[in-house]
């Protein structure tokens, strides 16, 4: 049975280039991204995502995000794998752990998640989880 979570982000840093870009297409950029988490998910993360905007801004993007902290009352760490889409001003996504990817107390989580955020200071995630075994 799984546990849902709820908490919040908010985002540290943000460093994003372009990696690709050519006339008449879509722009390709990298984002080096750190956040820090409150709530039933408690740590710090580092987060690279790579994207694709379109001529009319919207952009889709993936990344991996490794978790330093806690998950409910276990500690350690974790891989999300992201992927998600930025369309009038909110970027939408779902992520789940990278299986495998626990260290610590969080070795054998898995579990998947989602959230949309607009231009605030902190976002709203949701995490359904539970443990191997």
């Amino acid at each position: 049975m799984s546990t849902h979570a709820t908490a919040t982000f908010e985002l540290k840093s943000w460093e994003e280039k372009p990696y690709d870009e050519m006339e008449g297409g879509p722009k390709l950029t990298r984002a080096s991204i750190t956040k820090s988490f409150k709530g039933d998910i408690q740590g710090e993360g580092t987060l690279e995502y790579l994207m694709v905007y379109r001529d009319d801004g919207s952009a889709s993007f993936v990344g991996l995000e490794r978790i330093v902290g806690c998950v409910g009352d276990r500690s350690g760490s974790f891989v999300l794998q992201h992927s998600g889409s930025f369309e009038g001003g909110t970027a939408k996504a779902t992520f789940f752990v990278v299986p495998g990817s626990g260290t610590g107390g969080l070795r054998g989580l898995r579990g998947e998640g989602r959230f949309a955020a607009g231009h605030s200071d902190n976002y709203p995630i949701t995490f359904d989880y539970d443990f191997e075994g």
